[in-house]
């Protein structure tokens, strides 16, 4: 059974890039071994909230990792999937040596080990893209893209895993099924898991606990519990129709959730 993953606490977290303060003071515990949804207006410091978790960039406060009420003696291995990825379309590149180059040591023109393969198709087979092993990475689709990249995050089985916006390069039927696959994915290893979302009827379907972001914390809990009328006003402001629609439209045909609509 795998062990699950650690209580993330954010301890006055400050984040500034050149000189202007992204967030501030940030307090909050993201919950262990569960799914975390991190929601907010563009520009409010979700992706620079992950960042900071990931260690990439400077912040003041601390960031720890905590078991049971224990400070973890180590950092956990962390698993990343981006936004987008940025990259050669022509490279020569193919799936199989993309998930090479992040656990073989030696050079990929010396051969990709037996057992390196057979580590890659165990990580290829649950996010169900083994079949692509062999195709370059410049001819995917998106969402056959993102799956691959969930497969890089999972390879050296992290403890935590962080997405930014998921499904963002995909169509709205591939995002859900991405994000079904997703939500299997962390039942079976148990990984704390974080995600940015602007898509709050994802959220509201696949996010244990919600904390709503701009510059600071507005609010965070349990998702049913946090996701309503005032709390997306004061988020989103007058602009919440372009983030509630989908969200709405799913509740008016629940009949459940409180006063979402």
């Amino acid at each position: 059974m795998p062990i699950e993953g650690p209580k993330i606490e954010l301890i006055n977290l400050t984040v500034r890039l050149d000189g202007v303060e992204i967030v501030g003071n940030l307090n909050e515990e993201i919950p262990a071994g569960r799914t975390t949804a991190l929601i907010g207006p563009n520009g409010s410091g979700k992706t620079t909230t992950l960042l900071a978790i990931l260690g990439l960039v400077h912040y003041k406060g601390e960031i720890k990792f905590t078991r049971d009420g224990k400070k973890l003696k180590y950092r956990p291995v962390i698993g990343y999937v981006p936004q987008r990825l940025s990259f050669d379309r022509g490279l020569p590149l193919t799936v199989l040596d993309f998930l090479a180059l992040q656990v073989q040591k030696r050079p990929l023109w010396s051969g990709i080990s037996l057992k390196v393969r057979e580590r890659a198709d165990d990580y290829l087979r649950p996010v169900e893209v083994s079949h692509l092993a062999k195709r370059p990475i410049g001819r995917l689709s998106g969402g056959e893209l993102q799956r691959v990249l969930l497969a890089k995050a999972l390879i050296e089985e992290p403890e935590v895993v962080l997405l930014d916006e998921p499904a963002a390069a995909i169509d709205p039927a591939g995002g859900e099924l991405f994000c079904d696959l997703l939500e299997n994915l962390q039942r079976k290893y148990l990984f704390t898991l974080l995600m940015v979302s602007h898509d709050l009827s994802i959220v509201t379907h696949h996010a244990d606990y919600v904390i709503c972001l701009n510059r600071d914390i507005h609010c965070a809990g349990e998702t049913l519990a946090v996701l309503n009328q005032e709390t997306l006003l004061r988020i989103y402001g007058p602009h919440k129709g372009i983030y509630e629609h989908a969200h709405q439209d799913e509740h008016k045909t629940a009949g459940k959730g409180g006063d979402i609509v």
